[in-house]
């Protein structure tokens, strides 16, 4: 079973209480499932949607990305990766060939309004900036798309996609740079509807 220990693991390598927990269930402990659910797959459907465009493709590519860590877990080997590198790797894969399969649909709903939640003028602006950055984001090629999403919106490293995406770190910032650009100029026009002053 994973213990309060593994906080201890995760502090002082970062990944480590990962990989534990990846071991714990792949040697029977029925509570690392649901605790690998929890830990991975909240992280795993906002990127898929983020590369996706939408929610139902984007459960589908997060459901089959955690099938994927379990029946991998058995098995794991580092390699000097963690484990969210892997599942990014996975999710990247699996939302660029459903891409591709498909033509993505617009974003439903993605926020939530929960009870104490801005009022519904401040809610509806922030939904049209939701939206305003899922088309922008959407017209990007693949790759400056998965770049841009997994360091301006994940927060990870250059090194770490890098690692992700299987190309050097300096392809990593000549994307991004790329991707970033791209986007300022696909929502320049949108900047005084999605309620940004000019200027």
């Amino acid at each position: 079973m994973v213990q309060a220990a593994d906080t201890d693991e995760r502090a002082a390598a970062p990944g480590g209480a990962d990989e534990a927990l990846l071991r714990a269930y792949a040697a029977g402990d029925a509570s690392a499932a649901r605790a690998m659910a929890e830990r991975f797959g909240p992280a795993a459907f906002r990127f898929a949607l983020r590369l996706t465009n939408s929610r139902a493709d984007a459960e589908d590519v997060a459901q089959e990305a955690m099938i994927r860590l379990y029946r991998a877990a058995p098995g794991w080997r580092p390699d000097g990766g963690q484990v969210t590198s892997w599942l990014y790797r996975v999710i990247a894969n699996l939302a660029t060939d459903l891409v591709r399969r498909r033509q993505a649909e617009p974003i439903e709903a993605a926020l939530d309004l929960a009870d104490g939640a801005p009022g519904a003028e401040a809610w509806l602006m922030a939904r049209d900036r939701e939206d305003a950055l899922s088309r922008a984001l959407a017209r990007l090629p693949d790759r400056q798309r998965l770049a841009v999403v997994l360091r301006h919106i994940e927060g990870l490293t250059n090194p770490e996609i890098a690692a992700i995406m299987e190309i050097g770190t300096e392809a990593v910032e000549s994307l991004t740079a790329r991707g970033k650009r791209a986007l300022a100029e696909a929502l320049a026009g949108e900047r005084q509807a999605i309620g940004y002053a000019e200027g």
